[in-house]
């Protein structure tokens, strides 16, 4: 009897230990990202937490967050940066949130693409379940000044890295995340991208972006970016000028919609943004209206994008209007 009692707990152990470091495998067929081999369609955020009075991200707010992006029907996130605390990814895990993971070009040799200390980021956590995609830069291609005037050396580094990536783990699409539709050479020098992650700002309808993408590409895209502030520069469009929470909604409203009206030909969205960033404009204590984003003319519904007011909750995390938007659209796709 002890001995069987022994053989169930040893083969318990087994089962628990395996478990716990099988990770989900993520691919992509045709047009389409899987995970276990299930159409998997991104109900995003980007998420970059700075905290009020400082310029460096933070996870002290997770639990919170964590049950806020629930409550909002999000099953994806996006960071900018690698996520170093395995006990960050392992609430993500719990929450059964899964996490984009950017790597940027020159992070101070920190799991950045200069150094290739990303490589040792991916070996690291490549079995942790919370890991959807790999995403190579943000929009770098309105960056040639980041790489000697000539944006083709991007490219060239950034195929290289995916090829580098996929000799390391089988088991996770890579991206990346350029700003608008590629060009020719663009998609042509990216060969080795799996998946292409485009922010787009088209002031309040992305939808012409999915056509252009299937003329072009079979490959699965997604929307790594989109959305609306919460301030209107000026009056219009019969929004008030000011903090605007119901401009926000309602663009937000029909960019959400635009995208789940074409689910057939793309991957989802991570919607700018989680949280408003007050280290963007000014004062990091306070809210600062202006900011200034590349190609950001075609933010809704004043074309000045006022990166401080992005957020679908504000610092503090309180809802704005634009919560019951995201909610009601994220979670509306559960019961198709």
């Amino acid at each position: 009897m002890k001995n069987y009692i022994q053989l169930v707990l040893l083969t318990f152990l087994f089962i628990s230990c395996n478990s716990e470091t099988k990770t989900d495998v993520v691919s992509v067929s045709k047009n389409k990202i899987l995970v276990n081999n299930t159409p998997y369609f991104i109900k995003g955020i980007c998420y970059h937490p700075v905290p009020k009075g400082s310029n460096k991200r933070s996870f002290n707010s997770i639990d919170q967050d964590l049950k806020l992006m629930q409550e909002a029907g999000i099953n994806t996130i996006r960071v900018y940066e690698p996520i170093a605390d395995v006990t960050v990814l392992n609430k993500l895990e719990k929450a059964e949130i899964k996490v984009i993971i950017g790597f940027g070009y020159k992070q101070d040799g920190i799991n950045d693409l200069y150094s290739g200390s990303y490589l040792d980021y991916i070996e690291k956590f490549k079995n942790h379940k919370a890991i959807l995609m790999w995403e190579l830069g943000n929009e770098y291609n309105y960056h040639p000044e980041w790489f000697d005037g000539d944006i083709l050396n991007w490219y060239n580094v950034m195929d290289k890295a995916a090829v580098a990536i996929h000799k390391i783990d089988n088991n996770h699409p890579v991206a990346t995340a350029h700003g608008e539709l590629p060009n020719a050479i663009a998609y042509a020098k990216g060969k080795n991208i799996d998946v292409w992650g485009m922010n787009v700002y088209r002031w309040d309808n992305p939808e012409e972006i999915f056509t252009q993408w299937q003329q072009i590409s079979s490959k699965p895209m997604y929307l790594s970016e989109a959305g609306s502030d919460s301030y209107m520069t000026i009056a219009k469009d019969s929004f008030e000028k000011g903090i605007n929470e119901k401009a926000q909604a309602a663009a937000t409203s029909k960019i959400l919609n635009k995208i789940v009206a074409n689910k057939d030909k793309g991957n989802g969205i991570t919607l700018f943004s989680f949280t408003d960033g007050l280290w963007k404009a000014g004062n990091i204590n306070q809210q600062d209206i202006g900011g200034w984003a590349p190609n950001s003319s075609g933010v809704p519904y004043d074309g000045a994008p006022n990166e401080e007011f992005w957020g679908i909750v504000d610092i503090n995390r309180k809802k704005k209007e634009v919560f019951s938007i995201v909610k009601k659209v994220y979670s509306s796709l559960d019961k198709k």
